[in-house]
């Protein structure tokens, strides 16, 4: 009962991911903490590779249409995978099956979620000013971050809170972005967040992996679910209006964000 019941948890945040490009850890990891009372720790280890693997095919399609700015995904990759193993290496000192470890990711996953809540909410009222393509003559300037140092910094302060949370690389990551790089047209932001989330991800879950904080058999279970849901999700895209989603699951995010920080 219990391997369905994965499988079908990974399907539904799959058919999220499809739908609207959010979803990943901001929804497996609360959902794997309150549905199934899995430790925080293994939470947040088992869904960043789950993050990794499910992003990995989004990003190969991408690269493929090439409409990924690999100097966006290298600025940003510079400042959090840095962040990740120097957070790594803090967590293996802690242990983090430590009870002052947990604590600190669930407040962290808390506080992650309400941002992502907000983030998420801005790209539903919002999301339509940013440009959809770029002015041409412009693409060498579209591609260049207001200042250099940036997303070095924004990089370094989401690796910290992916490898914490297995969240951030989502709905904050393509809202850092669209301040970052005002003139990126949204779906080069898309595509450069998919792409930098899958090197975090991939570093931090297999971090993760080495201290033991991943549940294989249910990584296998969740991956199982969400191949199919993103499918149909991504099918289904045209059809539903993602305005309604996108504002329900920021509803969703704040509570459970809300819940996490009260624990």
């Amino acid at each position: 009962m219990h391997d369905l019941a994965f499988i079908f948890a990974g399907f539904f945040v799959g058919l999220v991911i499809g739908l609207t490009g959010v979803g990943g850890g901001s929804l497996m990891t609360p959902i794997l903490i309150f549905f199934f009372g899995v430790k925080p720790y293994l939470a947040v280890g088992t869904d960043l590779l789950f993050a990794a693997f499910t992003k990995m095919g989004g990003t190969v399609r991408l690269a493929r249409a090439r409409v990924i700015d690999w100097r966006v995904v290298f600025h940003l990759s510079a400042g959090s995978i840095p962040a990740a193993l120097i957070t790594l290496f803090i967590l293996n000192q802690v242990g983090p099956a430590s009870a002052s470890a947990q604590s600190l990711m669930t407040t962290t996953l808390g506080a992650a979620l309400l941002l992502t809540a907000a983030a998420t909410l801005y790209k539903a009222l919002r999301g339509k000013a940013a440009p959809t393509t770029v002015v041409r003559g412009q693409e060498t300037q579209a591609a260049t971050p207001r200042h250099w140092s940036l997303p070095l910094l924004f990089g370094a302060v989401i690796g910290t809170l992916v490898t914490l949370t297995s969240v951030g690389a989502g709905a904050i990551g393509v809202t850092v972005l669209m301040i970052l790089y005002p003139l990126l047209p949204l779906p080069r932001i898309v595509a450069a967040d998919i792409a930098y989330a899958v090197p975090l991800t991939l570093v931090a879950g297999l971090g993760h992996a080495s201290m033991g904080s991943v549940d294989w058999p249910m990584l296998t279970k969740l991956l199982a679910g969400s191949l199919p849901g993103i499918w149909v999700g991504s099918h289904l895209m045209s059809r539903i209006p993602e305005r309604v989603i996108r504002s329900l699951l920021s509803v969703l995010l704040a509570y459970a964000g809300v819940k996490l920080i009260a624990l």
